[in-house]
């Protein structure tokens, strides 16, 4: 008669191709589950009560997302989210041609690699307090060429029509080396025999490149378009270190808002900020679902 542990043993060596993928997979969807799932969902749920995050809560059903949409500095966010956006996805171009250029064999590339890397492995708060030195009135070095060239000062983050702007070009400089890293892993990995075959058959230049290189980056694309729209969608830490927000509020974008409204000392309005994350959180939805769905497509056509 077989025991029940010579039953299981075999039960499991059967099996074990089919569960032991799922076993190693337990442990990081378990967290997955409780750190990132879960919090969705009482985000959601927090977002319908009004709540300080201490005391008592008080359903209030869509009370948040009435007074959000009729909030003035939620649409000022908003259109600082839509110019993040907008001006971020300069980076995969810009990261492309760096890759296409640091791909090639020249004297001094491990050099000018590191250079163009160097962006990259450093902190935002710290490319904030650089670029908050070399925009400053006094002494920077953006200000001190301005005026030698006009004449005039210009404050960036003092001013309200520059100051967005200001903040999404320090965000391209690390944003453009992630993207130039990505490609240049997808230029590493390109296929020599269809460079070849595209040569032969008289493909030079950009035709080369559009018919035969590009269409093998698509992968790199893919994770450099959705990386960056979510960095623009998310971006909290430049505004934070730069301006806080500022001048009166202009630089706001929808993550530093949810931030004020529900920890800065001026808040303490859990609800109001689980609000404005959730309308954050369909947004970005949204952009990744359109990535995912076209790469679905791409894939199936291919």
């Amino acid at each position: 008669m077989m025991s029940n542990g010579s039953t299981a043993s075999g039960f499991w060596k059967r099996n074990q191709r089919q569960w032991a993928p799922w076993l190693f997979l337990a442990p990081g969807i378990l967290m997955f589950l409780v750190y990132v799932i879960l919090p969705i969902f009482q985000s959601i749920w927090i977002s319908f009560e009004d709540w300080d995050g201490l005391g008592p809560k008080t359903w209030i059903g869509f009370g948040n997302y009435i007074e959000l949409f009729q909030d003035e500095a939620f649409y000022t966010s908003l259109w600082n989210n839509i110019l993040w956006l907008v001006l971020y996805l300069l980076a995969v171009p810009a990261g492309l041609a760096i890759a296409l250029f640091l791909n090639q064999t020249v004297a001094g590339i491990r050099l000018y690699k590191s250079l163009f890397f160097f962006p990259f492995v450093i902190s935002q708060v710290v490319v904030g307090l650089i670029f908050t030195w070399f925009y400053a009135p006094d002494f920077g070095l953006l200000s001190t060429l301005i005026k030698t060239l006009t004449g005039t000062e210009i404050a960036v983050l003092a001013d309200e029509r520059y100051v967005t702007y200001g903040i999404i070009a320090a965000g391209l400089w690390p944003q453009i080396a992630y993207c130039m890293i990505l490609y240049l892993t997808g230029l590493n990995n390109i296929n020599p025999e269809q460079i070849e075959a595209g040569r032969m058959d008289g493909a030079r230049g950009f035709r080369l490149f559009w018919n035969i290189v590009l269409p093998q980056l698509r992968p790199a694309t893919f994770i450099a378009l959705v990386v960056t729209v979510i960095g623009a969608l998310r971006s909290f830490d430049l505004v934070s270190v730069m301006t806080a927000g500022g001048p009166y509020g202009s630089s706001r974008v929808l993550s530093f808002y949810m931030y004020e409204q529900a920890l800065s000392e001026y808040g303490y309005r859990m609800g109001y900020g689980a609000a404005i994350a959730v309308v954050l959180f369909v947004i970005m939805m949204v952009f990744i679902s359109i990535f995912l769905v076209r790469m679905f497509r791409q894939e199936r056509n291919s």
